[in-house]
């Protein structure tokens, strides 16, 4: 049975780069309400829910860590990857507030920065932070997640998610690396997904473009576009390489 996609108008504020979830120069956060609604998306496409969720290029992680807590009733894994070992390094913090312990430990480092600094901002974060923390307590608590330093062009193995999220990089502050195909990057990214993914796998591609690009042939299951970000969903099995 399908999810069912409903519209929310909530506040996310809380969930701002940089307030609880870690931020550093170079990795971009991303619209959360726009997050949610392409998740809520290709959940309608999954045959079933809670899903596995992965994003394969998560430079700070903040998309994963976004949707597992606004939608931690919908998944029940999340995954993470990125060339970029510094990257994941910081994703992997951000991954920890999908835990009771890594929010109090963000918490308690929020505080003693207000303590420490003198600046009430820092007290009002660490309190953001412990309503997170119930939030994901009453939806379902820990999430179980993972990450790893891979390219996602050279990927052979099996990766059992049903469902990915990716924000590719867009030339402004973020590059492509690893073993990109020059002619057509978000081509190679969607064969390079369709030979590891099940082919009933939802992937979510999103970039800052007027329209993502998919290989002649691939049809979309659906396009968004809101504002200047385009994205498309499509069905593993349609992108696995002949």
């Amino acid at each position: 049975m399908g999810y069912r996609y409903a519209t929310e108008r909530a506040d996310h504020s809380a969930l701002a780069s940089g307030q609880v979830l870690r931020s550093a120069p170079g990795f971009p956060g991303f619209p959360v309400r726009l997050a949610s609604e392409l998740l809520q998306r290709a959940l309608a496409h999954v045959y079933e829910a809670p899903v596995r969720l992965w994003d394969p290029c998560c430079g700070s992680g903040y998309l994963a860590t976004v949707l597992g807590l606004l939608h931690r009733d919908a998944l029940s894994h999340v995954r993470v990857s990125d060339v970029d070992a510094d990257a994941v390094d910081l994703a992997r913090r951000n991954l920890a507030l999908l835990t009771a312990s890594g929010l109090a430990e963000r918490e308690a480092e929020l505080r003693r920065s207000a303590r420490d600094f003198g600046r009430v901002e820092f007290v009002e974060r660490a309190e953001v932070a412990a309503g997170i923390a119930a939030g994901l307590a009453a939806s379902g608590g820990d999430l179980p997640h993972e990450s790893a330093v891979a390219d996602v062009f050279s990927l052979r193995e099996p990766v059992d998610s049903d469902l990915v999220v990716t924000d590719v990089p867009y030339g402004e502050l973020t590059r492509w690396s690893g073993g990109v195909p020059e002619e057509d990057p978000v081509g190679g990214l969607l064969a390079s997904l369709g030979r590891v993914l099940p082919g009933h796998a939802v992937v979510v591609v999103t970039a800052r473009t007027r329209r993502v690009d998919l290989p002649e042939g691939v049809r979309a299951l659906e396009r968004v576009k809101v504002g200047n970000r385009s994205a498309a969903l499509v069905r593993a099995r349609d992108v696995k390489p002949g």
